[in-house]
């Protein structure tokens, strides 16, 4: 099948129920005639960047999307939609929710325009609704999107030169498409389209260890509105 008529889902596994969940929504999707798609699980990866950058390697698949293990894609017509907002050609980057422009932190939930909905189970008897403003049109532009779900259209390394945990990995590379004029963006949602289930834990300590490497490559390219 051509390159063009796939899409390979791309996922850093180190947790296997959780995989297998992931998988189970992703084999449940329904796929456009002409289609094909397939599932890309990369174990023992050293970082984010790592996994992805071998899982890209794994591949020549057109369309991937690269999605946490802990994430859940409940639309069933996920893949024509995303190929849809692709049907663009200037548009890198899919995801479902981030900022309209990045804060001088880097940081995209501070932002003052964020955009795009998700539904977060933390835990067994909680789920949040994070909806955020809502999007007109069939996409918006964005500065940076969340790590729980990227689709591309566009293959471009991912930064494992500087990113070498799992903190900022997506961010870096909203900010590499922009480099090279490609827009990333998030579509209208109707309903949700993925269910995120992160543990809660506290803030990983290298978070700033990676935000600080994340600004000196590409803060002067921030343009913040606050």
């Amino acid at each position: 099948m051509p390159a063009d008529q796939r899409v390979a889902f791309i996922t850093c596994v180190n947790n296997e129920d959780w995989y297998r969940e992931c998988e189970l929504y992703l084999r449940h999707l329904t796929i456009p005639a002409g289609m094909g798609i397939e599932l890309i699980p990369v174990r023992n990866a050293s970082s984010m960047c790592q996994g992805y950058n071998q899982g890209m390697r794994q591949t020549d698949a057109k369309y991937k999307v690269y999605i946490h293990q802990d994430t859940l894609i409940v639309n069933p017509d996920f893949i024509s939609d995303m190929l849809r907002i692709f049907a663009d050609k200037t548009v890198g980057a899919m995801g479902v929710i981030g900022c309209r422009s990045l804060p001088s932190s880097g940081i995209w939930w501070d932002g003052m325009r964020m955009v795009g909905r998700v539904l977060h189970a933390c835990e067994s008897e909680s789920v949040v609704d994070s909806i955020c403003n809502e999007v007109d049109g069939a996409c918006v532009e964005v500065e940076a999107i969340d790590g729980l779900m990227v689709a591309t259209q566009v293959d471009l390394p991912w930064r494992e030169d500087l990113f070498t945990g799992w903190h900022f990995y997506e961010i870096a590379q909203c900010k590499e498409l922009q480099r090279r004029g490609y827009k990333v963006v998030v579509p209208r949602q109707e309903s949700y389209w993925c269910i995120h289930s992160p543990k809660e834990k506290p803030l990983d300590p290298s978070y700033k260890k990676y935000q600080k490497i994340f600004l000196k490559e590409y803060g002067n390219e921030l343009d913040p509105e606050i």
